[in-house]
């Protein structure tokens, strides 16, 4: 797998280079990871709805064609968009999914962060009251996302097999925009970086832990 490192750059400029570079790959293409740091914006999925927008203010909002619904994009968060060729590694999207959510898992690890899944909801989530602690979420309840915050986003885009989009990890961010949305579609839905658990690391140490772990868990 080719890793590329790609800087702060335009969403739709990014959106369009893995749209272009999925279209023309053929069946020896080597897979490739991008890292990368965007500028503010709103990024609604095929299945966004307009609702969940609260209020965007001055920053943009893109209608993507990756799964899932509205999220936020900004300095200080590391995205990582795979484009991988799903057949050659012989892997469905479920499983897919799963290896992405795991890499995450094990980065938090690395930092000393527990993180979590949430049943039908993508991502990776943390407990908001023992951030690093072992013991699993408290359930069920009410609504499953009480004593959680969101600080990985995820959504992909399968076509010819091959996967584009990707995982957002909130690192050390402005959280505000947040709250212009309901993220992943969830209202009241907390999103938090390692910052704000008091985790004290840079964007490019977090971006090549997370890399070195995505690159071994989407390796033949």
């Amino acid at each position: 797998m080719q890793l590329r490192w790609l800087g702060r750059r335009d969403y739709r400029e990014t959106w369009a280079a893995m749209q272009d570079f999925t279209a023309r790959r053929a069946a020896g293409t080597e897979d490739q990871l991008w890292l990368v740091e965007h500028p503010p914006v709103f990024t609604q999925g095929v299945a966004g709805r307009a609702e969940h927008v609260l209020h965007a203010g001055d920053i943009e909002v893109v209608q993507s064609n990756r799964g899932g619904q509205v999220t936020y994009h900004g300095p200080g968060q590391v995205v990582a968009y795979p484009l991988v060729d799903l057949g050659r590694l012989r892997l469905q999207v479920r499983e897919y999914v799963f290896r992405l959510e795991h890499s995450v898992l094990q980065t938090l690890l690395d930092v000393g962060v527990t993180g979590h899944r949430v049943a039908g909801a993508p991502g990776v989530y943390v407990r908001l009251d023992d951030p690093f602690g072992h013991a699993a979420p408290i359930g069920p309840t009410r609504n499953r996302f009480d004593g959680l915050g969101k600080i990985a986003a995820l959504g992909i885009k399968v076509s010819r097999h091959c996967a584009y989009h990707g995982v957002a990890l909130n690192v050390k961010m402005d959280l505000a925009p947040y709250e212009r949305i309901d993220p992943c579609g969830y209202a009241g839905l907390k999103a938090v970086d390692l910052a704000t658990l008091g985790v004290n690391c840079d964007w490019q140490g977090v971006a090549q832990l997370w890399s070195s772990r995505l690159v071994a868990l989407l390796s033949p």
